[in-house]
């Protein structure tokens, strides 16, 4: 019989299906029919334990170490739930063969699992072994099911094919050149046009059974993709794709159509619900797309993650230079400072080895060109410990003064601007900061590569959310949603409910903004005062204070002490807020914003002059109706029913408002 080669390149498609897409009898059904429909000329599949599996094998290891007798029905139940599964799917010869493999593999499980509990100790190569059972039962089974539907199908072993080193990071590095010769020997004897393979688990070079550890399964898709130089590899997931933020914290994220490499490499290192970042590192190699999709809704396209990726969203161009936004909680910030840092070649290096010695993993660093103190961020788990280490290796330099102090900040978080279109944008960081700003959020730490994809901020934990939500409104990822408070709902109020009504609809569709009358502020509030009442007036000091833009015809703020009129206007500029009263005089007419405009281009007024019966609507209206068949007071009534005067008609009678104005 001739050898038979394998073929490679873009008739092999890849699909990963984890754990929750696996989870029942009736998803793995659901497996089989996405891996029939795909009309790729052949198929890799990668599957998962099914879901809560590789838990319980942990479950089974941690009780027997522990010399717990509830390893045993512990193991039982783990044998139960993959019975009835198969129960459930075959029929015949496959269920009994299914049947045989398991009782087997579950019977020498048993005797792995006494010789732990004995011991009292566990290897990791024995942990590895007794975990990886899940991966192999979860892909005999779905290989059972689509070999019944008539197709050529083969399963796959993984541990016989991917060999990799592990790393001093307690990760691993896959060995491709050793994983492609025995992958050739595999297909040699195994040819098939689709291959059920188990994610997650691999071997050593010593053929010792090992693991990918964290997110192994999504790995194991991405170096096979990259072994067989497929045409895509996508990723099954219960979400629609990649958001442009965490939806559970921004109600408005968007999915994002495309990602680059670099950009989901970022937002996954920043906490996105992405991909772990060396996934991606396989099949940047071949340049192989990664497709991230819903099993549980397979009309939605998904987010495609490849070499190039245009700023897409929804199938529309978007503009933004930034891609998406990811945070990172629960972080704490230390900070070393002196003057005797500053031009002492290793310090740096001092102050990481010690991080280094007690394990700690730095997240972000940022250092003033000054030379005069070092921050950076840690998990808020491991700030004990590292600032302990830096106060024992710098004790010296602390007691001479060359150091003043090592200070720890707690309850930071971290917020990340990713977008490769941010590379060369001027003006990025400014619109981030200027959107920070008018949320009124203090940022602690900066921190920017110079290769721009991304731009990392520190935080107070309590203002990440509102932060988050604040930026990811700016740069119109989606619309932009301005919450407002509307005071007074009286005859100013209700028509402007009325305009607001009419008007919604062209704002969202032409503008991108949402406006919505509520009673909760969100990332950008304003309040609207339609009253005439100067207890509401004299709230405007404490509502910009606290960065809310105030809206108002209520001429009581601004006709009363100039000291106090002085006040908010300076407190309106300090807040970054805005503070709008056209709508005091004139009916409406733009005479303020004219005015304003004029001044501000350089012209002086030397002298107002206006008709008074134009610019006092109240006093126009009796006068151009009082002809003396009426009453004085019937007319003052008609006007004020009319909508012409103020709340209190004597305002206007008194001219009191005249002076106002």
């Amino acid at each position: 019989m001739d050898k038979v080669h394998l073929p490679k390149g873009d008739m092999w498609a890849v699909h990963k299906f984890g754990g929750t897409c696996v989870g029942t009898s009736q998803r793995i059904k659901n497996v089989a029919d996405i891996i029939i429909s795909d009309d790729s000329e052949r198929k890799l599949v990668v599957v998962s334990a099914m879901s809560k599996v590789t838990d319980m094998m942990y479950d089974l290891i941690n009780k027997a170490q522990s010399r717990d007798d509830s390893y045993i029905s512990a193991l039982d139940a783990v044998l139960e739930k993959h019975n009835s599964t198969a129960l459930d799917l075959l029929e015949g010869d496959d269920l009994a063969s299914f049947l045989s493999q398991l009782h087997h593999d579950v019977s020498n499980l048993k005797a792995m699992l006494r010789a732990i509990y004995i011991a009292g100790h566990v290897t990791e190569s024995f942990s590895d072994f007794v975990v990886g059972h899940g991966e192999l039962w979860s892909a005999q089974m779905l290989s059972y099911v689509v070999r019944k539907n008539g197709l050529d199908c083969k399963w796959m072993d993984t541990r016989e094919i991917l060999i990799v080193n592990p790393t001093s990071s307690n990760q691993v590095d896959p060995d491709f050149l050793e994983s492609e010769k025995r992958l050739e020997k595999w297909f040699s004897q195994n040819p098939s046009e689709i291959i059920i393979a188990t994610g997650f688990i691999a071997s050593t070079p010593q053929n010792i059974p090992t693991t990918l550890k964290r997110d192994g399964s999504d790995f194991s898709a991405a170096i096979m993709g990259a072994l067989f130089r497929a045409r895509q590899v996508t990723i099954w997931t219960d979400v629609d794709g990649v958001y442009s933020a965490d939806p559970r914290k921004v109600s408005e994220a968007v999915i994002l159509t495309k990602l680059s490499y670099q950009e989901a490499w970022e937002m996954s290192y920043f906490g996105a619900n992405v991909l772990h970042p060396r996934t991606i590192i396989p099949v940047m190699r071949y340049d192989i797309p990664i497709v991230i999709r819903n099993i549980f809704n397979l009309s939605a396209p998904g987010t495609t993650i490849c070499r190039s990726a245009s700023a897409d969203v929804d199938g529309q161009n978007l503009d933004s230079p930034v891609k998406g936004f990811a945070t990172i909680d629960n972080l704490a910030l230390v900070n070393v400072e002196g003057t005797g840092m500053a031009g002492v070649p290793g310090t740096a290096s001092a102050i990481f080895s010690a991080v280094k010695d007690v394990g700690a993993n730095v997240i972000m660093i940022s250092q003033a060109s000054s030379e005069h103190s070092v921050c950076f961020a840690v998990p808020e788990k491991e700030v004990k410990a590292v600032a302990d280490a830096l106060q024992s290796r710098f004790r010296q330099a602390l007691d001479a003064g060359r150091l003043s102090q090592v200070a720890v900040i707690p309850n930071c978080s971290i917020l990340a601007a990713v977008g490769q279109k941010m590379a060369s944008t001027p003006g990025v960081s400014a619109t981030l900061f200027n959107a920070l700003a008018k949320a009124n959020i203090n940022i602690r730490a900066i921190a920017q590569g110079c290769s721009e994809y991304n731009i990392t901020v520190v935080l107070k934990r309590e203002d990440c959310i509102r932060a988050l939500r604040a930026v990811h409104s700016r740069f119109y990822l989606s619309r932009t949603t301005i919450a407002m408070g509307i005071i007074g709902p009286g005859l100013i109020g209700a028509t402007l409910l009325d305009q607001l009504r009419d008007q919604a609809a062209v704002l969202k569709e032409e503008f991108n903004i949402d406006l919505r009358v509520m009673g909760i502020t969100g990332s950008r509030t304003m309040l609207l005062n339609c009253t005439a009442d100067s207890n509401v007036a004299s709230c405007y000091h404490d509502w910009l204070r606290k960065g809310i833009h105030v809206i108002t015809p209520n001429k009581k703020a601004n006709s009363g002490p100039l000291d106090k009129y002085l006040k908010l206007r300076a407190l309106q500029r300090q807040s970054y807020t805005h503070y709008f009263y056209e709508a005091t005089v004139g009916a409406g007419l733009p005479i303020i914003s004219t005015l304003r405009g004029l001044l501000e281009t350089g012209d002086r007024i030397l002298r107002i002059e206006g008709i008074f019966r134009r610019v006092i609507g109240t006093l126009s209206y009796i006068f151009n109706n009082f002809t003396g068949n009426r009453t004085f007071s019937e007319v003052v009534e008609e006007a004020k029913v009319a909508g012409f005067t103020e709340p209190d008609p004597r305002d206007d009678l008194s001219g009191t408002d005249v002076a106002r104005k």
